[in-house]
């Protein structure tokens, strides 16, 4: 029986056989029917709900085809220093956030970016001693790669002159040798492991806040990149009926093993809640200048970043999750970084050519990709593997990169590159490094502009844009392929889910600088309106 049929609407599918429609029958879920008001609107039958779209956009549902989920929610509730113009600004909001907590409680907050700041320096435990004297702090950088603690939480840490870097991070020092209060990659985890988790209830309640805030933004579905805490809460969410978001859960290096053992395979679970792939680090990222390069940064003639996996243990891992069912998706933003994951999944891909084993069943992936040497830019068509790129990021980090990468910018955050070669692209935030506004992603992706307009009418690197259908799909096919969901995600077609985005206007025919001012008037997911609706 249909349940409901939208009418009266301009529908974009992305299903080649009828592009644009103006109606469409849901029915347990899914679309059972699309096409003409006069086609559809006689399917109707006693009980069925008409909505009369008036004329509005429709878009298939939006994937965050990277976020972290966990982090995401937790934010909403921590100091938020996102961005802040200096460290002053930051310091006094640990300040107003410490007057109100008990002596002892750890403050933590996300969003801290030097390079905005007007002396482009990393700061230090000092700057943040007189805020919190009874408190230890904890900052992650917008990254997420860099931490900048007080001197109470280096000292509840144990953290002095004579602690050296673990692998794949390090503590940086000043010219005495002593700690600053700034930790990169591994070295983070030397304090945030001291720092008290919530319990899996408390972050099933903040990821319902959060989710309203996602589905707000036309989110439909989720790729997460977070710990196992993130599935149980995911879980509960379920369990309460509350889960609005389809999420696929990827599974980080540390807990492969527990997860192979338990014989879990890429796809386990329901069209809600599903299992994704391997995820590992291959490298750090652009803002602590901890990506791994081929050449050295510009201006800092011995700094190639830090590689955060040797390349034997890396392939070693990917191997193993894949004769076990699982493909593997590798953060990699340095252009060494990329390579060396390109070469990990080339011998992968003999092994598997060898038992059988087809591209599709492996839908093995690159996160970020930031920056690729031309050597290898068409290596990820060539493979079969997914570029998972965030459009923001190459709005948010364009000084940076011209900064520190100079000329190399130009195969940086280059998701035409990809296209053009034919890879399939899915896009996301990598939130909550950046906002998780798929609209914001897609400015990003057409405009190669920020929100004011900067670096000016034509974008950075203006050729690298893309069209309104390239960016959207990015946002929706892209992602249904990588998740394995192609077969019923990403469209809007019969048999396909019934999620979907109600805009206030068409983004294939606005101004492109018009994209952030789009309204998101109603998210459906699954046949239900989980915000707004007609």
């Amino acid at each position: 029986m249909i349940e409901r049929i939208l009418y009266n609407g301009n529908i974009i599918t992305l299903d080649e056989r009828q592009p644009r429609v103006s109606a469409l029958a849901v029915s347990g879920g899914r679309i059972v029917a699309y096409g003409s008001d006069d086609e559809v609107k006689p399917l109707a039958l006693s009980g069925a709900t008409l909505e009369n779209l008036d004329g509005k956009t429709v878009i298939p549902g939006l994937t965050d085809a990277h976020i972290h989920w966990q982090g995401t929610a937790r934010a909403l509730h921590e100091v938020n220093v996102f961005e802040v113009p200096d460290k002053r600004t930051a310091a006094d909001r640990v300040a107003a956030r410490a007057a109100k907590a008990p002596a002892g409680q750890w403050i933590t907050g996300h969003g801290w970016f030097q390079d905005v700041w007007p002396d482009k320096a990393f700061p230090s435990a000092a700057d943040l001693d007189a805020a919190a004297p009874h408190h230890p702090v904890y900052l992650r950088a917008k990254s997420g790669h860099a931490g900048w603690v007080n001197s109470a939480a280096l000292r509840l840490a144990g953290i002095t002159a004579d602690t050296p870097d673990p692998d794949g991070g390090e503590i940086v020092r000043d010219a005495a040798g002593q700690p600053t209060g700034i930790l990169l990659e591994h070295a983070m985890n030397l304090v945030a492991r001291l720092i008290p988790e919530p319990t899996v209830e408390q972050l099933a309640d903040e990821m319902r806040v959060a989710q309203q805030a996602a589905l707000a933004s036309g989110l439909t579905s989720l790729h997460d990149f977070d710990e196992p805490s993130c599935l149980a809460a995911l879980q509960i969410l379920r369990e309460r009926g509350e889960l609005g978001l389809r999420v696929v859960k990827n599974i980080n290096k540390e807990w492969l093993s527990a997860a192979l053992d338990s014989g879990l395979r890429w796809g386990f679970g329901d069209d809600w809640l599903r299992i994704g792939g391997l995820k590992i680090f291959a490298d750090g990222a652009l803002g602590p200048r901890t990506a791994y390069m081929i050449e050295p940064y510009d201006g800092e003639p011995d700094n190639f970043g830090i590689r955060t996996i040797d390349k034997e243990d890396m392939a070693e891992l990917v191997s193993r999750a894949s004769a076990a069912g699982l493909p593997s998706t590798i953060h990699a933003i340095g252009d060494r970084a990329v390579h060396d994951v390109l070469d990990v999944y080339e011998s992968v891909r003999r092994e598997e050519a060898a038992r059988g084993i087809m591209p599709a069943q492996r839908r093995h992936r690159i996160e970020h990709v930031q920056l690729i040497h031309p050597d290898d830019v068409g290596r990820l068509a060539q493979l079969q593997v997914i570029a998972s790129m965030q459009p923001i990021h190459a709005t948010s980090d364009y000084v940076m990169s011209d900064r520190y990468w100079g000329a190399r910018s130009q195969w940086a955050y280059n998701a035409r590159v990809q296209l053009d070669r034919g890879a399939v692209v899915a896009f996301g935030s990598d939130s909550p490094v950046d906002a998780f506004e798929p609209l914001k992603g897609i400015h990003a992706a057409v405009t190669r502009q920020r929100v004011d307009g900067t670096p000016g009418p034509d974008g950075w690197y203006p050729s690298l844009r893309l069209t309104v259908d390239e960016a959207l799909r990015g946002f929706t096919l892209g992602p249904a392929y990588a998740a394995g969901m192609d077969d019923r995600l990403g469209k809007l077609a019969p048999g396909f889910l019934a999620d979907l985005v109600v805009l206030d206007r068409d983004l294939y025919t606005i101004t492109p600088s018009d994209i952030l001012q789009a309204k998101i008037c109603g998210t459906m997911v699954g046949g239900e309106w989980r915000y707004g609706g007609v």
